[in-house]
């Protein structure tokens, strides 16, 4: 299908306000699933984010990585275990998790945002002190993984008032040096509260919430802090739903205007929910 001018024009028009309202503003993205996976989707995603920064807005990238760091690990013939939906990080697990997010993959984004017209620095959560980690439990069944104590946003702030798009890895460091294994959903979360963002945008493979996860059409667009408990007693959030829309809670609680659960199956998800009226994927308000 191809748009005459005015179709276009349209809807340049349409993104107006979203524009304007958000002229200035600071975005978490958390980047992870099939939009990490499949190239076309994934220069898509690259071409959105540098819009964002041409029409004024800051966006901040937090990544996975899981397929990659899966794959590494195979080859290096080292067990994959997982526990609650955690991957179990030993000491070697640990070093292949730092290698393959804080390298490989942050460097590819960065690189693919690059090579789209904009300009962006990758980090870890080691750098600049950005993460301060804690063991996520006490028994070591999980090893190193880790939670977020504490944010420090200066290296961030320092890359967006540099004119660069901030590309984060969710590895945090703990007060005894040592490196942790952290959630990239719980990482954005934190960073959108730490950042004052005014959206903190979860990319998934699944549509949003839905209340017949079977049935597309039952999309929950508007999620209430208010519904949340009822919706989890009824089974409708639950799965791997529940850590996203937990994430997405705790950022409303901490001031973040808004936070969305989006398909990243779709071409162009994240300018779709940002400059268009109809939006997509769960939108989790406090009300």
């Amino acid at each position: 299908m191809v748009l005459s001018a005015l179709e276009k024009a349209e809807i340049l028009v349409e993104a107006l306000p979203y524009i304007k309202e958000f002229y200035g503003r600071k975005v978490v993205i958390k980047y992870g699933g099939a939009a990490m996976i499949d190239c076309e989707l994934k220069q898509k995603v690259m071409q959105d984010i540098v819009l964002m920064k041409y029409v004024g807005m800051h966006p901040i990238v937090v990544h996975g990585g899981g397929p990659e760091i899966n794959t590494m690990l195979d080859r290096l013939d080292i067990k994959v275990q997982f526990v609650n939906g955690l991957r179990v990080t030993d000491q070697a697990t640990m070093e292949i998790v730092e290698m393959v997010l804080g390298g490989k993959v942050n460097k590819e984004i960065v690189a693919g945002i690059n090579a789209n017209g904009g300009k962006a620095v990758g980090i870890s959560g080691k750098d600049g002190g950005l993460i301060e980690a804690a063991p996520l439990d006490n028994d070591s069944q999980l090893g190193l993984v880790g939670q977020v104590k504490s944010i420090n946003p200066g290296i961030i702030e320092t890359v967006i008032e540099n004119g660069y798009i901030p590309v984060i890895a969710p590895i945090g460091m703990g007060k005894d040096q040592q490196t942790y294994n952290i959630n990239a959903d719980l990482v954005a979360a934190a960073i959108a509260v730490a950042m004052k963002a005014d959206k903190l945008v979860l990319l998934t493979d699944v549509p949003g919430l839905l209340k017949d996860p079977a049935d597309p059409g039952s999309l929950i667009s508007i999620l209430k802090l208010s519904e949340v408990d009822s919706y989890k007693e009824a089974g409708i959030i639950a799965g791997g739903m529940l850590p996203k829309v937990d994430c997405c809670t705790r950022s409303v609680h901490g001031g973040v205007g808004r936070t969305h659960i989006i398909d990243g199956r779709v071409p162009h998800s994240i300018l779709l929910e940002i400059f268009t009226d109809q939006g997509i994927g769960t939108m989790v308000v406090d009300q």
